[in-house]
């Protein structure tokens, strides 16, 4: 009985300090924040790269060669998959390396997040301060890990100041030129190859001019979907993940994304198949670097859903690869045509009842 009455004391005091600690955890501080610290992601982020950065002559020499390489393909490229309107242009390329490619994508980030942010702001506290940290953490872990592996990206500005005009070719040469030496790659065709899927992406814009509203649309139902919440939902937006009201753009916004991405591989594959001498040892080296996850990595790639996305690519590319095989560029070259001619999620595993839909149709 005195054991039983000596436990009972303990656990009252062991839970009346933890609902002290608790309760000044929560206390509020004065003022508000956002659950985001942006300069704390990035220290965070550009220590877990882990490598130098390099100097400007460097990225200017390696800008000026792609360029080079981008003028000899345009040609190749637009008479493949179609022209540009008059007045269209695609943007020149640039050279980044890891940190410049972290400060590119904490500036995409930043135009779609920050809104949720400031509508989600919280009173200040130790508890939020603790669960900032969590988060800063997290993002500064993705950006991290993403940015050691990244080869090439387009920025077509979306959510970006009107009027448009900003949109950016990068290849990161930095891991350009680490993939090339492990692998024993041929240092200019793997340039050219990479120039040729970020191309693609680019004339997808240029060249259609409701894309870009039609991806701007569906991501500000997403941020919509968050910040007229209020506070309060904004708070369990940036914790919990997609909300049951965001799930049906979510799903438009990835069909869309398997398309622009699954296009641009089938482009960069027959274009280079006919361009580039090494162009074999190219694609055997992105398989092996597709499958030769460490297990630490197959982990990572899993529990953060990059594997589902990458799936998603997969099964864009797949639909392309059927459409141009089984009817040709012209009937693929469909899809551009408007929103409506966008396979359905369905679609891209049955590319012959997207066919009759949108073309038969």
């Amino acid at each position: 009985m005195r054991r039983s009455v000596g436990r009972a004391a303990i656990y009252g005091a062991l839970i009346g300090l933890a609902t002290a600690a608790i309760a000044e955890a929560a206390r509020p501080r004065g003022g508000t924040t956002v659950l985001v610290d942006w300069g704390q992601v990035r220290q965070a982020a550009r220590t877990r790269l882990e490598t130098h950065s390099l100097d400007r002559s460097e990225l200017v020499a390696a800008a000026a060669g792609y360029r080079l390489m981008a003028a000899e393909l345009e040609k190749p490229l637009l008479d493949f998959v179609g022209g540009l309107p008059q007045g269209a242009s695609l943007p020149q390329f640039e050279a980044v390396d890891r940190v410049g490619w972290l400060d590119l994508n904490l500036g995409i980030l930043r135009r779609v997040i920050d809104p949720v942010l400031e509508t989600g702001r919280v009173p200040n506290s130790l508890l939020v301060e603790v669960g900032r940290a969590g988060v800063d953490r997290y993002v500064a872990f993705m950006l991290a890990f993403i940015g050691r592996r990244v080869l090439g990206q387009y920025d077509p500005q979306l959510l970006g100041a009107e009027p448009s005009g900003g949109e950016g070719l990068y290849l990161v040469e930095t891991n350009v030129q680490e993939w090339a030496r492990r692998a024993n790659l041929p240092g200019e065709d793997l340039r050219r190859w990479l120039i040729l899927h970020e191309m693609t992406h680019a004339w997808q814009f240029a060249a259609h001019s409701w894309l870009r509203p039609h991806m701007e649309d569906s991501m500000r139902v997403l941020v919509d979907s968050v910040t007229k919440g209020g506070a309060s939902v904004s708070r369990i937006a940036a914790f919990a993940g997609v909300l049951p009201s965001q799930w049906r753009a979510m799903r438009q916004v990835q069909g869309t994304m398997s398309v622009i991405e699954g296009y641009s591989n089938l482009v960069m594959n027959e274009l280079g198949s006919q361009l580039l001498p090494g162009f074999d040892r190219l694609e055997q080296a992105y398989r092996e670097r597709s499958s030769g996850k460490s297990p630490l990595d197959v982990l990572i790639w899993k529990l953060t859903g990059l594997d589902l996305k990458l799936q998603q690519y997969r099964r864009g590319e797949a639909f392309c690869r059927a459409i141009f095989d089984q009817h040709g560029m012209k009937v693929l070259n469909e899809v551009w045509n408007s929103e409506a001619h966008m396979p359905r999620m369905e679609e891209l595993a049955h590319p012959e009842a997207w066919y009759r839909r949108v073309v038969q149709a």
